[in-house]
Order: C-alpha cells, then structure tokens, then sequence
C-alpha cells in the first residue's frame, strides 16, 4: 500500500509539473505573438541565442502547422523516438550518420559529425548521445538529447525540444541547441571563423556604430544560430513528410530542407542542390548498413 501511495504520488508530482511546463511554454507563446507575427523568416518563428567564455547556446520558438498529436508521437515516443530522430539529424548538412540503440532501458543515439562533403566515417568525429524524455501529458512534451564529450574539447551538447498543443490544432514548439568548450574547441572556432567561416554570418541583427546601419551578428553567435536554424529546419522537414507514403517521405524530406535553407542563402548556402541530394542519399543508405 506505501508503495501505491508513494507512486501514485510521484505521479501526481509529475503531471503537476508537466501542467505548469505547458502553461510557462503557452506564457511565452503569448508574449511572443508581435514577433512571430512580424519577423525576417517569412513564417512565425523568433531565435535568440547567448554567449558566454565557454557556451553557445540558440533557441528557436516556433508555430508548427502539424497536431500536437504528431509531433508528441514522432518525436517522443520511447519506442520510435530516437530513431525519428536519426532521420530528423541526418539531414543536417555535418550529420554523417546516426543509428539508435537501446539497452538497459537507456536510449542512444550515435552520431558521427563531419565536413559538409562526402567522406568517410573513420574521418568524422562521433558522438554518443542519450535520449531521454523528460516530460509527457496530453498536450505538453519535453524531450532531451545529450553528449556529455564531442571533437575539439567541445562537451555538454545538449539538443532539447518542447511542444504544447495551442489553437487552431497547430503546435508550439520550443528547441534549444547548446554546447560547451574548452580551450582546444575556442582555438578551432577562432580558427574556422578566420578563414572558411569569415564571411559567416547569423540571422540576428545589430546596429554597426560606424555606420547606423543593420548589420547580421558574426562570430560564434553566428555560427550557433545558423545550427539552430538548420536542426528546427530538419524537424520540420520530417514532420512534413510523414503524410507522405513511406517509399517517398526520404527524398520529400531532402527537398524540403534544401528549400528552406536556401530561403536563407547569406546565412545557410553552402552546397549546391544536386551535391546535397546526393551526398545525403549516400549518407542515408549508410545509416541503414553501418554499425
């Protein structure tokens, strides 16, 4: 009986919590609507992102035209879950792979990242990441995925995705993309944002002293607010893709990421569309053989 108790309790705990988590996310919502409504991204989005001596972190709010119902069961289900997330993170341009696995009632999900070109996986840096779902009710979810190490002494990656169900059987969608680094990783960005990603640039903007004019944020904000984009950019091409019949949901979802990204060009424009196509075709039949 103590244990009936004590579960139910933890359970009444829970759904209190997942209540309040719902209701603060449909708060900022609210408090969002002027800036979804009028934005650059031509849809009802709003990014932010923070710096600070060793984090980058870039969130993305967002109204998705899809059920809450199918973005809880795609992306938060404990059984299909994390393997929606491979094909959510793999097309991302420097995702070269992902497989999901399970064991002792833990999720994971191996990761390998890369060049934005073909290569081979031994060249490519991997990454083990937990799934975990942090939170579950009718119209509210909150699920997490996290490495505690990655390349270069970056560490602490955390993607995290939370949705609640709002009018019109629309969702709001909530994604966190963040990491930390140490010395080595500084040294790398500084030395990328010096020469390959010199002329990068991210979407928010500020105003250049010099000149009074609106200039877009460079530098290590740029660059996480860029991955930000293109990970939201990935969950809502396979989102749109799941009407679709399962022989033809893949090259949908290809399409429509490189579509949307070249929305974008002075920030996201990096291949062309053919090379993309096809690496990723490439990539994506490797997920399915490779272990």
């Amino acid at each position: 009986m103590l244990l009936v108790w004590c579960l139910c309790g933890y359970g009444l705990v829970a759904n209190a919590a997942a209540a309040d988590d719902a209701q603060s996310l449909r708060d900022t919502y609210q408090s969002l609507t002027q800036q979804l409504a009028h934005n650059p991204f031509h849809r009802e989005l709003a990014l932010v992102s923070e710096e600070s001596p060793s984090r980058l972190k870039g969130d993305i709010y967002a109204v998705m035209d899809y059920p809450f119902a199918t973005v809880n069961g795609a992306l938060d289900d404990p059984v299909r879950g994390p393997g929606n997330w491979c094909d959510v993170l793999i097309l991302h341009l420097n995702i070269k792979y992902c497989h999901a696995s399970s064991n002792d009632n833990a999720s994971m999900l191996t990761v390998n990242l890369g060049r934005k070109v073909e290569e081979a996986l031994p060249s490519t840096y991997r990454l083990q990441f937990s799934y975990h779902p942090v939170e579950s009710s009718a119209d509210y979810f909150k699920v997490e995925l996290s490495a505690d190490s990655g390349p270069l002494s970056t560490k602490d990656y955390r993607i995290v995705l939370e949705a609640v169900s709002i009018s019109g059987n629309r969702t709001f969608l909530h994604l966190t993309y963040a990491y930390g680094y140490g010395l080595a990783g500084r040294l790398a960005m500084k030395t990328y944002l010096a020469t390959l990603g010199a002329d990068k640039v991210g979407f928010t903007s500020t105003s250049d002293p010099s000149s009074g004019k609106l200039q877009y944020i460079g530098g290590v904000r740029g660059l996480v607010e860029r991955n930000t984009m293109r990970y939201y950019l990935a969950i809502d091409a396979y989102l749109g893709s799941l009407a679709s019949p399962p022989d033809k949901q893949l090259a949908q979802r290809l399409a429509t990421w490189f579509d949307a990204t070249e929305q974008y060009p002075q920030q996201l424009h990096e291949v062309d569309r053919q090379d993309y196509l096809q690496m990723k075709n490439h990539e994506y039949q490797r997920q399915q053989t490779a272990q």
